[in-house]
């Protein structure tokens, strides 16, 4: 579906509004074209001496005319305008739960400030196509339409000459349209690259300022402004075209009235209410056709607007539930990794990042999984809540295929602490309550202190209420870390993934957290990456990961009486704490 096949089916759902909104400018394009109708009669009645009563009249036809269709206008712009922001609603909200579907890839190759872009300002262009535009559209041609019938009716030659000029407006609009699209396409663009860099900037604030790059972002600020300004006066300079070119046709029209009506005046051919009449039709036209123009870019851009927001409707959605999902219910939570191989790229032949992934993980008991960085650990964790699906083999958990379950039933199961912590800009209650409603405070006390977090709430201006800011940028690293770990025990889901959690904390706070988690994970199937023993010692089975390759398995004991690549890191571990106490 295109974009404007898509823009169809939104403007079906409305299409009473529309069609009692276009009848309403239809009686208001009625009334408005018999008044000069109704003042040439009365010039005609003046000029013939007629009665005074007859002029009366055609007054009082003419002030109950405009006043009606003032009233009905006003009826008929509250039903487009209100069915276009109507529209506009549905569409950001389908758009938002398409985004919501869309893989963890898309967001990677996309910039924040694009999006928002798309979000925002894209979906308003369409709202005032569906809104303004409209109207405009519906009522430009009903005014020409009944202005022409209307003065063919009182004489063909004189509408004939009215109507000479018109041509070269059919030619300014095929002449300007593709012009008018590709720059307003340019403008929107532009806009996204703006909005990008501004919220890049001030999602990194901390950094520009730390590496004193301030005059040099706003240099660069500058430079994009400085686009996206040129691209606004293209498109200005354009619609500055189109507006004198259509004006200078209305008037042009008047002109040949005056000059040809008045010759047939002069020989008798034709009445001065005639010309008056002709001249009060052209002065309606008048706005109509110098706004042509102006018509014309809302169309253009909100074309270009709903091809931007297609491009983000037409991604599919890679990872999604099957339409007849098993069930997780009474079948356990033990994993099972049977010959996992993962690709980011698998699509043209990338690089393999796990390559045959093979263990159980029974309920109840804990896994560790430690290596290099880069190893692929962080990758392998990705794949129990399907943040990436396996580009071979399967992995199971209560001995069923996670690609067989309800995409929700699987997350519910499973609390994923993240690798970077990341808090959304409300107060730390309710980053700690995200995803549960009717979280009690005793609850929360609960992680709390197994998270190591009750000593800095006493520091916090507000306590559980205190404003995080965007990205927790009120937080350190270590507190951020406690609090993302704070929120999957609150959870409450059996399975428990710990991706390196605790990189930011103390070795003594890690301590007193890990002592704490003990009593917790006996409870919970539970998956722990660390680059510390200390983290992952306790757990049933340690994984060592190399190249995305298992290389080493066993227990903490099993492991060190190998030798290999665990002992290894053991020993250094062991060393540099021993010089840290020196």
């Amino acid at each position: 579906m295109g974009g404007m096949g898509r823009l169809k089916s939104y403007l079906w759902r409305y299409w009473r509004r529309y069609l009692l909104g276009g009848l309403c400018l239809f009686g208001t394009a009625t009334l408005v074209m018999w008044i000069p109708w109704w003042i040439r009669e009365s010039v005609r009645i003046i000029e013939q001496g007629g009665p005074i009563g007859d002029v009366t009249f055609y007054a009082l036809l003419i002030i109950s005319a405009a006043a009606a269709q003032g009233i009905i206008r006003t009826f008929s712009r509250s039903l487009i305008f209100n069915a276009g922001r109507d529209i506009e609603y549905n569409l950001r909200n389908d758009l938002f739960a398409h985004l919501q579907k869309l893989p963890i890839s898309y967001y990677q190759s996309q910039r924040t400030g694009d999006l928002m872009s798309r979000v925002i300002n894209d979906i308003s262009a369409v709202r005032v196509l569906l809104g303004p535009g409209v109207l405009n559209l519906v009522n430009a041609p009903l005014y020409y339409l009944y202005a022409v019938v209307l003065m063919l009716s009182m004489d063909v030659r004189m509408t004939l000459a009215a109507i000479l000029p018109y041509p070269l407006l059919i030619w300014a609009v095929r002449n300007f349209r593709g012009k008018v699209l590709t720059a307003s396409l340019r403008v929107q663009e532009q806009m996204a690259e703006l909005s990008n860099h501004v919220q890049e900037n001030l999602s990194g604030m901390h950094v520009v300022k730390a590496y004193n790059q301030e005059a040099n972002q706003t240099r660069e600020f500058v430079g994009l402004n400085e686009d996206f300004q040129e691209k606004n006066l293209e498109l200005a300079r354009l619609r500055g075209l189109i507006n004198p070119f259509m004006q200078g046709i209305s008037g042009l029209t008047i002109l040949i009235v005056i000059w040809y009506g008045g010759i047939r005046v002069i020989h008798g051919d034709l009445m001065v209410a005639d010309i008056v009449a002709f001249i009060a039709y052209l002065n309606i036209l008048a706005w109509p056709t110098a706004a042509f123009g102006w018509m014309l870019s809302l169309v253009e851009r909100g074309r270009a607007a709903m091809e931007r927001l297609e491009e983000i409707f037409k991604v599919a959605p890679e990872i999604a539930s099957p339409p007849l999902p098993d069930s997780l219910r009474d079948s356990g939570e033990g994993i099972e990794f049977r010959s996992v191989w993962f690709a980011y790229d698998h699509k043209v032949n990338g690089q393999a990042v796990l390559k045959d992934i093979n263990f159980a993980l029974p309920p109840g008991r804990s896994l560790a999984i430690v290596g290099r960085t880069g190893a692929g650990k962080s990758t392998l964790v990705q794949l129990l809540p399907r943040l990436y699906d396996v580009t071979s083999g399967e992995i199971r958990i209560g001995g069923k295929d996670l690609r067989a379950l309800s995409l929700s039933e699987l997350r519910k199961a499973m609390a994923y602490v993240p690798q970077d912590p990341f808090l959304f800009s409300t107060s730390l209650r309710r980053n700690l309550a995200f995803g549960r409603d009717g979280v009690s405070d005793e609850e929360i006390e609960k992680v709390i202190r197994v998270a190591r977090l009750d000593r800095d709430l006493e520091i916090f201006p507000q306590g559980l209420d205190t404003i995080v800011g965007e990205r927790g940028i009120t937080l350190s690293g270590g507190q951020k870390q406690r609090a993302t770990l704070a929120r999957a025990l609150l959870s409450k889901s059996p399975v428990l993934i710990l991706d390196d959690c605790l990189s930011s904390v103390d070795a003594q706070t890690e301590d007193e957290i890990l002592k704490g988690l003990r009593l917790i994970l006996k409870e919970k199937t539970c998956v722990i990456i660390s680059h510390r023993i200390s983290a992952v010692k306790e757990a049933d089975e340690i994984l060592v990961l190399e190249e995305g390759k298992i290389i080493e398995r066993g227990n903490h004991q099993e492991l060190l009486l190998k030798g290999g690549f665990y002992a290894e890191l053991f020993r250094r571990q062991q060393l540099a704490e021993e010089l840290e106490q020196i």
